[in-house]
């Protein structure tokens, strides 16, 4: 019995270890801001809270559900997406145009999204807009 393979293990056709402690070449000196996505994150949960104020309104008021019908097949719920999707992309570009080079606190604009979110999922709650509107 030999012991040649104790200080020398066979060849391997294994590639090398790589070096996770450095970034790669073509990412190291590249800082992205944080503010495009903050916006899409914020114009989110603004968008969320549009719809449930608007399913509040339209079910408190006559002259509301009216105004946000763009087709009768469908209701005052054509005009309450349509426009709901309007206030998303207009708070996104602006925001996105505002924040290009910014950082702001991601914490933060998470944290009022949430809350925009939850109250929006309020708003479209039968009960909580049945309630409301009476």
């Amino acid at each position: 019995m030999t012991h040649e393979y104790v200080s020398d293990p066979p060849a391997t056709d294994a590639p090398p270890a790589v070096d996770l402690s450095t970034p790669p070449l073509a990412a190291s000196g590249i800082i992205r801001p944080s503010g495009p996505a903050a916006a899409v994150v914020l114009a989110a949960g603004l968008a969320s809270f549009a719809l449930g104020l608007l399913s509040v309104l339209t079910a408190s008021s006559a002259s509301v559900s009216s105004a946000l019908t763009l087709s009768e097949r469908v209701g005052d719920l054509s005009g309450l997406t349509t426009t709901t999707a309007v206030v998303f992309f207009a708070t996104w570009g602006v925001l996105a145009i505002a924040w290009r080079h910014a950082n702001p606190p991601l914490g933060r604009v998470a944290a009022a999204s949430a809350v925009l979110i939850a109250l929006g999922l309020l708003g479209t709650f039968p009960p909580f807009f049945n309630a409301v509107g009476g």
